[in-house]
C-alpha cells in the first residue's frame, strides 16, 4: 500500500485478495454479534477492526486505479453489500434460534474462510515450480500459521466448530508453507530483481 500511495499507480496489483477478505470480516463480524452467537467479543471486535482496514486497503486501490478497475471495484463491492444484507436478513428473519442462526452464518463463514487461507496454493505451486521462495515472504506465512494456531485454541476452548475448521485448515497451510520455505530456502536466487515480472497474486501476498 506505501508503494502504490508513493509511485500514485496500483501497475499490476489486483484488488481480488483485498475485496474478497471484505466479505469474510463482514460474515465474522455479524457472526460475533449476540444476534447470531453468545459471547464472542474477540471475533465481533477483531472482524470489525479487520473490515475498516480491508476497506481503506480497498480505498487506496480505487483512488488510484484507473476507471475500468475502479468499475469493477464498485461492482464487487456492491455484490458483497447485497450479499451481506441478503444473509442478514435470511438469517434474522426465518431462524429464530441462536443455534440455527449460528449454524447458518458458520457455514457461509467457513465457506469463505477457506478460501481466503487457500488463496496461497498458487504461490506455492510456482515455489514447487521455480524452487524460490523469493516470493513467498516467510514473515507473512509465519503469521498465518500462528493466527491459524491462535484461533483453533480459541475455538477449542469455545467448542466452536465453526471457526475451528478452516483456521485448522489454515493451520495447515501455514505448516505446507514453512516447510516449503526450509525446502527451497538455499536454491533461491535472492539477487535476481525481476519485480516488474512478479505474477499479480504473488505482489498481493507480499504486500
Amino acid at each position: 500500500m506505501v508503494r502504490i500511495c508513493k509511485q500514485k499507480a496500483v501497475h499490476a496489483f489486483r484488488p481480488d485478495p483485498y475485496l474478497a477478505t471484505v466479505l469474510n470480516c463482514m460474515m465474522w463480524f455479524f457472526y460475533g454479534l449476540p444476534l447470531v452467537t453468545e459471547d464472542n467479543l474477540l471475533v465481533f471486535t477483531i472482524n470489525g477492526t479487520g473490515l475498516v482496514m480491508e476497506l481503506s486497503y480497498v480505498a487506496i486501490f480505487f483512488i488510484y486505479s484507473p476507471w475500468t478497475k475502479r468499475r469493477r471495484i464498485m461492482f464487487v463491492l456492491l455484490f458483497e453489500v447485497v450479499f451481506a444484507a441478503v444473509v442478514v436478513f435470511v438469517t434474522l428473519f426465518f431462524f429464530h434460534t441462536l443455534k440455527d442462526r449460528a449454524m447458518v452464518v458458520g457455514i457461509v463463514c467457513i465457506i469463505f474462510n477457506v478460501i481466503m487461507y487457500t488463496s496461497p496454493l498458487t504461490v506455492m505451486k510456482m515455489v514447487i515450480k521455480t524452487k524460490s521462495v523469493k516470493y513467498m515472504p516467510f514473515t507473512l506465512s509465519l503469521a498465518n500459521f500462528l493466527n491459524g494456531c491462535i484461533w483453533v485454541l480459541y475455538a477449542i476452548l469455545k467448542f466452536d466448530p465453526y471457526v475451528l475448521i478452516p483456521n485448522a485448515l489454515g493451520t495447515l497451510s501455514g505448516i505446507v508453507q514453512l516447510v516449503l520455505y526450509a525446502v527451497f530456502y538455499r536454491t533461491t536466487n535472492w539477487d535476481d530483481d525481476d519485480e516488474e515480472d512478479r505474477p499479480p497474486e504473488v505482489q498481493l501476498a507480499s504486500a
